[in-house]
């Protein structure tokens, strides 16, 4: 029994609903407003009565296994299978019918269909892209349905856009695809055979002008930019004001043509010809030019003449006429042999490496002795210099005399930029004293320093108390030239090198003498570094030339030794074994008895002075005006990862400048 239609007693459908908008039915199609009413639902998306909505998405997936969207996980996959199409041919009298073939490629990410035609020689119909990609509908009455992958199957028809495809075969991936949907796949099915593609095939057409292909582009591919080159002469002494004649024959093994230019000595009186021969291919007998036409690549036979009708002509195929023209090839150029360049007989006299290792890698030849053409070139008689007139520096005089137009003198550059850097100083300094007999220039006490950059060296005083001279800048940095040397003379002056700075040496320095008493560690370092570069540092030679003194001596060292290490320690005071070498005069200067000591001696870390530490760092805070000392003390207050010990809390105190303790002078002394 029906409830009666009263309130309280009816159901509400609008109970529980959520959404109640009103579709949207107006929209653009292709720029176009228009009314799109019929394709949109009812209030709150619900359809209306008798209102079907075509889908928008793939039927696969269906919202099981992944979580993501169909657009991103078939990304770039698509379905491929092959088809053809039977397609009639009115009004055509060896053919009814066509079958033409395609490749239909179903896109997963969002069911669009893609028809291809594979292209084919000589067919005459536009092949390519047949059917746009696009989501093609069923055939009337279910046209407002799509295709999806479940209307695909082997050997089955399809109607797309009224036209009948008949599926044969597809690929492996899209066999598998549908194994794993479950989808059973028919047995590829047979093409059908097009009757004037047999009908082409089974007549053996000959063409009125047969195609003579000649293929050159593997030629071209594989020896693009290589070019043999040849030194050539050609003797034109027998006619009038005629001369030997320098040539270079340019081979280009991409088309086997030949380009020969002339090389012109300065002087010659002949003008510059852009090329002696152009590129081309050079035959071997001809003496003339060919009239243009004279050589053609096909001849043909006049079969008829009349003045009425005209002429007839047929293609000459056994090729009776033809003339047949040898050109020069790459086995024909080698060395000594003649080339005819249009009746001028050059004669191939050199060839360059490339040439050679072509010719040795293909023909095997070993020999590429040059032939002798001209008398060698007599040598150049010498250019005496002038001597020095005082002006300048030797160098720039000598650059006015070596031409015209006069140039600075160059520097060595790289040695420049090699030794000239911030990080490293290149300096050796050395200190050293005066030698004369002055007794206060002989207490003076000098700083020499040689720059490695560019070879030149300064020397600076330091000032002592109750001296009586003013300490500061004694030479100021040049080049520095060695004594004994005449001043107005051809060839340039020598200069003092890095080899004649080391200690012990007496050097003059503008007719003061100079004996270098010792260097600073960084030049002992440097110089130990590079002895290759430094004779008296390489300890290989010190060793030599003590192995080869008299054995007297030799017995001398090892008794000396032996008593100076009663203990057997192994070890002995530098300032004995300085005082045996020199004593027993084996050759060693004082630069190279230095460096035995450093290379043997026993290197010993100071003991730290934490007074010292302490007040430096004092007088840096002083200077930096630095007053966060209680977070400074904090900070020093840290556990130490690896050996779980501590650093004490640091207490720094106020201290006025008279209370701080004096920083000694530090010098730098050689560690021996």
């Amino acid at each position: 029994m029906a409830l009666p239609f009263l309130p309280g007693n009816s159901p509400n459908k609008q109970l529980g609903k959520e959404k109640f908008h009103k579709s949207q039915h107006f929209d653009y199609s292709n720029g176009i407003p228009m009314l799109v009413g019929c394709e949109k639902p009812g209030i709150g998306g619900e359809l209306l009565g008798g209102q079907k909505i075509k889908p928008k998405y793939s039927v696969y997936p269906k919202g099981r296994g992944s979580a993501l969207p169909s657009w991103l996980a078939f990304d770039k996959q698509a379905l491929c299978f092959e088809a053809y199409c039977q397609e009639a041919v009115p009004e055509a009298r060896d053919e009814t019918y066509r079958i033409r073939k395609f490749n239909i490629y179903f896109y997963l990410e969002d069911d669009t269909i893609q028809v291809v035609e594979p292209e084919y020689k000589n067919s005459g119909i536009p092949q390519g892209t047949f059917i746009r990609r696009q989501r093609v509908p069923l055939p009337p009455p279910n046209d407002d349905q799509f295709y999806n992958i479940f209307h695909f199957n082997l050997d089955q028809q399809m109607v797309l856009y009224s036209r009948t495809f008949t599926v044969t075969n597809c690929d492996t991936f899209t066999r598998n695809f549908f194994s794993k949907l479950g989808v059973r796949l028919n047995n590829p099915a047979a093409v059908p055979a097009d009757p004037y593609s047999n009908l082409r095939q089974q007549k053996s057409m000959t063409p009125l002008r047969p195609y003579e292909r000649r293929d050159t582009l593997k030629q071209f591919l594989d020896h693009e930019g290589k070019v043999l080159r040849f030194k050539c002469f050609w003797d034109d002494s027998e006619s009038v004001f005629g001369d030997l004649r320098e040539l270079v024959l340019h081979y280009f093994l991409a088309d086997d043509t030949i380009e020969i230019l002339e090389i012109i000595p300065p002087n010659s009186g002949r003008d510059t010809a852009a090329k002696f021969l152009h590129r081309s291919k050079l035959p071997k007998h001809s003496v003339r030019m060919k009239q243009p036409g004279q050589l053609t690549d096909r001849t043909v036979l006049n079969v008829f003449d009349s003045s009425k009708q005209g002429k007839r002509y047929i293609l000459d195929s056994l090729k009776t006429g033809a003339v047949n023209e040898d050109f020069y090839k790459d086995c024909d150029l080698t060395i000594g042999r003649e080339v005819s360049v249009w009746g001028r007989r050059l004669i191939i006299a050199d060839c360059d490496d490339f040439t050679k290792d072509y010719y040795r890698s293909k023909y095997g030849i070993e020999d590429f002795t040059p032939v002798q053409y001209k008398a060698p070139p007599a040598p150049k008689p010498p250019r005496p210099m002038p001597p020095y007139n005082g002006f300048g520096s030797e160098e720039d005089s000598l650059s006015s005399c070596q031409g015209l137009l006069p140039k600075p003198p160059q520097k060595d550059f790289y040695k420049f930029m090699e030794k000239d850097r911030l990080v490293e100083l290149n300096v050796l300094k050395f200190s050293a004293k005066m030698v004369t007999d002055d007794p206060v220039d002989s207490e003076r006490m000098f700083i020499i320093s040689f720059y490695l950059c560019d070879d030149s060296i300064s020397v600076y005083e330091r000032s002592q108390r109750n001296s009586g001279v003013l300490g500061g800048k004694f030479l100021e940095r040049s080049l520095i030239k060695k004594p004994g040397q005449q001043l107005f003379k051809s060839e340039l002056s020598e200069y003092f090198t890095a080899q004649d700075m080391y200690v012990g040496a007496t050097i003059c320095i503008n007719n003061w003498n100079f004996q270098l008493l010792d260097a600073d560690e960084y030049t002992l370092n440097y110089m130990e570094q590079h002895a290759e570069e430094f004779p008296k540092a390489n300890v290989g030679n010190i060793l030599s030339k003590l192995r080869s003194i008299q054995e007297e001596k030799q017995s001398e060292i090892r008794k000396f030794l032996t008593l100076s290490d009663p203990s057997n320690t192994g070890f002995i005071p530098y300032e004995s074994f300085r005082g045996l070498l020199t004593g027993l005069d084996c050759g060693l200067s004082e630069h190279e008895v230095l460096m035995l000591g450093r290379c043997f001696s026993e290197r010993t870390q100071p003991e730290v002075d934490v007074g010292l530490m302490l007040a430096v760092a004092q007088d840096f805070l002083k200077k930096k005006h630095f007053e966060e000392l209680p977070a400074m003390a904090r900070d020093f207050t840290y556990p130490e990862m690896h050996t779980n010990t501590h650093i004490g809390s640091v207490t720094t105190r106020h201290q006025s400048c008279s209370q701080w303790p004096h920083i000694p002078e530090r010098r730098l002394v050689p560690a021996v």
